[in-house]
C-alpha cells in the first residue's frame, strides 16, 4: 500500500467521523439523549446499520477515526455554551442560534469545537470538511452559511494561522 493511499483511507476515515458525529449531534439535540449513550451506539452499531439499499441490504459504509468521533462529540457537548456564543455573534440578522435549522446547528457547533480546540488541524481543512458535510445533507444554501460562519470564525480564532 502506497503512502497515498493510507494518506487517502485515513482522510476518507476522518470525512465519516465528522458525518457521524454531526448525526449524533443532531440525535443528542432532538432527542435530549445522553451523550454516553448515543456516542455508545455509533461507536457499536448505528454505523454499520445506518444505511440500506431499495431491497433493504445493508450497504457497507466506510470505518470512521473512532477517536476523532468520540472527541468531537464530548468536545462539543462540553463547550456548547462558548461554542453556541462564538457562532451566535458570526450569525447574520435575523439569524439566532434558535432559528437555526437542528442538523445546520450540528454542524456549526462540530466545526467550531474542531476551530477552537484542535488547532493541529489546518482551518482551511476543518471549514472545507464541514462544507462537505453541509453538501451531504443540503443542496440549498445551508453550505455557503456554514461555510460564512466558520470562515469569520476561524479569521478570529485563528489569526495567526496561514491560510
Amino acid at each position: 500500500m502506497s503512502n497515498e493511499t493510507t494518506k487517502n483511507e485515513k482522510i476518507s476515515h476522518r470525512n465519516s467521523a465528522r458525518i457521524a458525529a454531526v448525526q449524533a449531534l443532531y440525535e443528542i439535540d432532538v432527542t435530549g439523549a445522553p451523550v454516553d449513550s448515543v456516542l455508545g451506539e455509533f461507536m457499536t452499531q448505528r454505523w454499520k446499520n445506518a444505511s440500506k439499499d431499495d431491497d433493504g441490504t445493508p450497504i457497507e459504509l466506510p470505518s470512521f477515526d473512532k477517536e476523532l468521533l468520540k472527541d468531537i462529540i464530548e468536545g462539543v457537548s462540553e463547550g456548547q455554551g462558548e461554542f453556541d456564543t462564538l457562532i451566535a455573534e458570526k450569525l447574520s440578522a435575523p439569524w439566532t442560534m434558535e432559528r437555526l435549522e437542528l442538523l445546520v446547528r450540528a454542524i456549526l457547533r462540530a466545526g467550531t469545537y474542531e476551530l477552537v480546540r484542535r488547532i493541529d488541524i489546518p482551518k482551511r481543512v476543518v471549514i472545507n470538511e464541514y462544507v462537505n458535510v453541509a453538501h451531504a445533507f443540503f443542496v440549498e444554501n445551508e453550505p455557503s452559511m456554514i461555510n460564512g460562519v466558520l470562515d469569520k470564525l476561524a479569521q478570529e480564532i485563528r489569526v495567526h494561522e496561514k491560510k
